[in-house]
């Protein structure tokens, strides 16, 4: 249990440093994609984009 909260916490961490290249192909603008401002500072959880994203790592991987 704790492995996975740590993999999806690392990927949450990488996708959010890799948003403003991603965001020019459309990732990150997906319904399930969270954006609200909190005392001046924007915070992005992007739900539907990483389950996205997983997705497509998995079939790559799982194809190789």
């Amino acid at each position: 249990m704790f492995r996975w909260f740590l993999v999806i916490f690392l990927a949450v961490i990488v996708f959010s440093a890799a948003l403003p290249w991603l965001e020019k192909f459309g990732v990150g603008k997906l319904p399930g994609d969270v954006r609200f401002t909190v005392f001046g500072k924007t915070i992005f959880l992007p739900f539907a984009s990483t389950i996205l994203l997983s997705l497509l790592v998995f079939l790559v991987a799982r194809f190789f």
